[in-house]
């Protein structure tokens, strides 16, 4: 009866640590976060557009200058 209490503890403790387990966490949250930034890429794919452009003509413009 001893052993079968053991086995049955184990088991337990087994589940315990496969419930806590967090290997797969990591991948899950970096695929949200990618998903999010295409996201947002998207809706302010023109913004992001123009500030880049301004961006470039004020590097063009000063380089000239040195």
């Amino acid at each position: 009866m001893r052993s079968g209490k053991r086995g049955c503890m184990n088991q337990l403790k087994g589940m315990k640590q496969f419930l806590t387990e967090e290997e797969g966490m990591g991948t899950v949250e970096i695929i949200l976060i990618i998903v999010v930034l295409v996201g947002l890429v998207i809706l302010f794919k023109t913004q992001i557009t123009q500030v880049v452009n301004t961006i470039f003509q004020k590097i063009t413009t000063q380089s000239n200058k040195v």
